[in-house]
C-alpha cells in the first residue's frame, strides 16, 4: 500500500527578536512585512500562498524581511524595544485583531501605509503587498 505523503503548508518565519530584525532592517534599509495570523485560519493559508514565495531573496532580491506573529501563541517574542514578551501581547499592543492582517514596518518598529485585513480581492493580494512593500522602501530612503 502507498503512502501518502502530505505536503507542508507554506510557512513564514516566525517573529522571534523584532529588535536583532530591526538592526538587520536598519543596516539594509528595507522595510518587514508581517502577517498576523492564527490556528484553523484558512484565509491565513491562503495569505501565506502570496506571501512565502514573495519572502524568498530570489523572488525579491530581499526587499523586505518576512515574519509571522501568531496572535493567539504565548511563544517568546522580542519587542521592536527589546522587551520580552509573546506573540499574543505584541499582537495586542499592535492592536491586531482580524486574521490574517500584513503590516509592514519600518526599521524603528513604526506601521507603514494601511494594513491589508482579510483576503479581499484575492486576485490581487501580492500586489497589495508588492505596493506596501514599495511604499515602504521609498518612506525609508531604500534604492531598488
Amino acid at each position: 500500500m502507498p503512502i501518502a505523503l502530505s505536503a507542508a503548508p507554506p510557512a513564514l518565519p516566525k517573529a522571534s527578536d523584532l529588535a536583532r530584525d530591526a538592526a538587520t532592517m536598519r543596516s539594509e534599509r528595507m522595510p518587514m512585512v508581517v502577517l498576523y495570523s492564527q490556528a484553523g485560519c484558512s484565509y491565513c493559508e491562503t495569505a501565506r500562498s502570496y506571501l512565502v514565495p514573495m519572502s524568498a531573496p530570489e523572488a525579491q532580491g530581499r526587499r523586505a524581511l518576512f515574519r509571522q506573529i501568531d496572535i493567539d501563541s504565548d511563544a517568546a517574542l522580542v519587542d521592536f524595544t527589546g522587551t520580552r514578551s509573546t506573540h499574543r501581547a505584541v499582537a495586542r499592543t499592535q492592536k491586531a485583531r482580524f486574521t490574517p492582517t500584513v503590516r509592514v514596518f519600518d526599521a524603528d518598529g513604526r506601521a507603514v501605509g494601511d494594513d491589508i485585513v482579510g483576503m479581499r480581492l484575492e486576485d490581487f493580494y501580492g500586489q497589495y503587498v508588492e505596493n506596501a512593500i514599495d511604499e515602504a522602501r521609498s518612506r525609508m530612503g531604500a534604492t531598488d
